[in-house]
């Protein structure tokens, strides 16, 4: 069955604080992008990588990329939201891949995902339409509502979502083609693709599969000092 990782790198970064793109900020001498794209290029179980990039970046990441990752399909234009971003994606795999390929979605801000992620997570759809990487929670979590809190949430069922998130090609194009049907989902924006598949299709059982806290988000700047220091270790255990 095959297998597309898509690299969804279309955000504007507004709270990274930097003056350029978020996702062209490079880290060990990689941008995040490509770091991202590599992660998946080197991964056994995807065939192939499409990358979905800001309108004013997209051209750029072509021409670093292209020749240089075998698995790379193609470079396109994301849309204004991470929702509209992943209906490009959709569509330009429409004529593409099969209702049944496996579909793997994954920020382009988190450069360290790691291989033992990406293999559980396309395993994971063997068993499931749906899969989410997730990472348990440390902290205490709490409901918070006009600066006060309401009530402490009970950590051992939360967990933090994390990407790569998988998907069986006809599950999530029929989730978007609920969301699309309904005038209030703009309104309540999903901030993530098992967000949708949840909200539309509840029947449907999303696989939680274990993440790693090594897998973070560079939101701020001050996580690419962060990633930097996990990446030269990572570099040095080898």
């Amino acid at each position: 069955m095959r297998t597309v990782a898509i690299v969804l790198a279309g955000g504007s970064g507004r709270r990274f604080g930097s003056d350029g793109p978020k996702q062209l900020q490079t880290l060990g001498g990689r941008t995040l992008i490509e770091h991202c794209v590599r992660a998946f290029d080197r991964a056994p179980g995807v065939e192939d990588v499409l990358v979905v990039a800001a309108a004013d970046i997209s051209e750029q990441v072509r021409r670093d990329l292209g020749a240089r990752y075998q698995k790379l399909a193609d470079v396109i234009r994301g849309g204004s939201t991470r929702t509209d971003s992943t209906r490009q994606a959709l569509s330009w795999l429409s004529t593409r891949l099969p209702d049944d390929g496996k579909v793997l979605f994954h920020d382009a801000a988190r450069p360290l995902v790691d291989q033992r992620t990406i293999a559980d997570c396309i395993a994971a759809l063997d068993r499931c339409d749906a899969a989410g990487v997730v990472v348990p929670s440390s902290d205490t979590i709490v409901e918070v509502a006009n600066g006060i809190v309401q009530r402490v949430l009970p950590r051992d069922t939360l967990a933090r979502c994390q990407t790569p998130q998988g998907f069986r090609l006809s599950v999530i194009v029929a989730a978007y083609r609920l969301a699309d049907a309904d005038p209030e989902f703009s309104s309540v924006p999903a901030t993530d693709d098992c967000g949708v598949v949840l909200r539309y299709l509840p029947a449907v059982p999303v696989a939680a599969v274990q993440g790693s806290e090594r897998n973070l988000k560079v939101t701020y700047t001050a996580d690419l000092a962060i990633a930097q220091t996990l990446l030269e270790t990572a570099d040095q255990q080898e």
